[in-house]
């Protein structure tokens, strides 16, 4: 594991939901971290050192039914492993495909969060281009009413919710 005593924030969620480009995107960089149109292509833990003070952490995606069952096993050991020996956490990001909402799979990781750490958890919609305003609005009030979640509503396409992202990461860090 990279050095425990510097601080982190940790991006998890399903395959192809759009971790590797919120990275890029909130770093303004456009290869920071690999992105790849098939899902299932992040397999390891990724670290990227931002500005010498704090790490990006790139979990890999879950829930690819395309993968080997060992490999999936793999990638879910990998995952749990690092909730387990985790350090210096200061906010998880829950991405979620705002199309799909929580899946069974979401809340499974969710929870094991939860149950193990003490940590700001902030949610990200992404795609939420794809939807439009009232279904946004109906997602959004759905993860707050059930699950009292931080949501935020993110685009690649148009940057919406970038900002605010970025609000919420500077305040964690502090």
């Amino acid at each position: 594991m990279v050095n425990d005593t510097t601080k982190k924030i940790v991006f998890i969620g399903r395959s192809n939901v759009g971790k590797s480009s919120l990275i890029n995107k909130l770093m303004n960089r456009k290869n920071l971290a690999r992105t790849s149109s098939k899902p299932g292509k992040t397999v390891s833990i990724n670290y990227y050192l931002i500005n010498n003070s704090f790490y990006f952490v790139d979990l890999p995606g879950y829930g690819y039914a395309k993968i080997s069952k060992d490999e999936n096993y793999r990638v879910k050991a990998l995952i749990s492993e690092f909730f387990d020996k985790m350090t210096n956490v200061r906010m998880v990001i829950v991405l979620i495909d705002s199309r799909r909402g929580f899946m069974d799979q979401d809340l499974d990781v969710l929870s094991k969060i939860v149950e193990n750490n003490d940590i700001k958890l902030l949610t990200v919609l992404t795609k939420s281009d794809k939807l439009n305003t009232s279904q946004l609005k109906s997602q959004i009030e759905k993860l707050h009413s059930e699950f009292d979640l931080n949501v935020i509503p993110f685009s690649i396409k148009s940057n919406d919710g970038k900002l605010e992202i970025l609000k919420y990461i500077n305040k964690a860090l502090t």
